[in-house]
C-alpha cells in the first residue's frame, strides 16, 4: 500500500503502521478463534482493537489520503473502523442479544464482501498485500459460516478454521509491514514484496 507522494513536505509511508496494527490485533483475536487460547481471554483483544487495530489504522488511513493513495486510504480507514466496531460489540456484549449469532454472521459476511472487492484492487498493489486480502476474505467467510450455527454447518469447526486463516492473514500482514519498513529504512528492496508492474 505504497503512497504515491505529493507536493509539499514529504510524509512517511503510513502503510507499515496500518499493516502492523491490523496484523497484531488479528493475530490475538485469531488465537482465540482458533481455540489456541481460552475464549475467556477475548477481553485481552479489547485494548488492541481500540488503540492499535482501531485508532492507529484509522490514522494510517487518513495519512494515506494525504499521500493520494486511494487504496491504502480506503483499506486502513475501513479496517480501523472494523476494529473499533468490534471493540464496541465485545465491550457491550453483542453476544447477549437475541439472535446475536445471525447478526454477527451478517457482520462477517458484509466484511467478506468488502474484502473481496478490495482483493480485486490489490491486484494492482503487490503480491504481499494481495495475499493479505485473499486470506482475510476467506477468514471472514469461515467466521460467518461458523457464527451462523446452522445445522450441518460444522459451527465449531468452521469457526476454528476461520481462526487459523486469521493467523495466516496476520502473518501475511506482518510480513508486508516488515518488508515495507525495512525496505524504507535501508533505502532499497531488502525484503521482496512482489510489487505488481503498472
Amino acid at each position: 500500500m505504497e503512497g504515491s507522494g505529493s507536493s509539499g513536505p514529504k510524509i512517511a509511508n503510513p502503510a507499515p503502521l496500518g499493516l502492523a496494527g491490523f496484523a497484531m490485533t488479528t493475530f490475538v483475536l485469531s488465537m482465540v478463534n482458533a481455540n489456541l487460547v481460552s475464549p475467556g481471554d477475548t477481553g485481552v483483544v479489547l485494548g488492541l482493537a481500540l488503540a492499535y487495530g482501531g485508532f492507529a489504522q484509522l490514522l494510517a488511513g487518513m495519512w494515506e489520503f494525504k499521500t493520494g493513495n486511494t487504496f491504502g486510504a480506503v483499506a486502513f480507514t475501513s479496517y480501523g473502523a472494523f476494529w473499533i466496531a468490534t471493540w464496541l460489540l465485545l465491550t457491550f456484549n453483542a453476544g447477549g442479544l437475541a439472535n446475536a449469532d445471525h447478526g454477527i454472521s451478517l457482520y462477517f459476511w458484509a466484511w467478506a464482501i468488502f474484502t473481496a472487492y478490495m482483493s480485486v484492487a490489490a491486484l494492482r498493489v503487490s503480491g504481499s498485500v494481495l495475499l493479505v486480502f485473499v486470506l482475510l476474505t476467506a477468514t471472514f467467510i469461515f467466521l460467518a459460516i461458523g457464527q451462523n450455527n446452522l445445522p450441518l454447518s460444522g459451527h465449531d469447526t468452521m469457526h476454528t478454521i476461520g481462526g487459523f486463516l486469521g493467523l495466516a492473514t496476520a502473518a501475511a500482514a506482518w510480513y508486508a509491514s516488515f518488508g515495507a519498513v525495512v525496505n524504507s529504512t535501508f533505502g532499497k528492496e531488502v525484503v521482496p514484496l512482489f510489487a505488481f508492474k503498472r
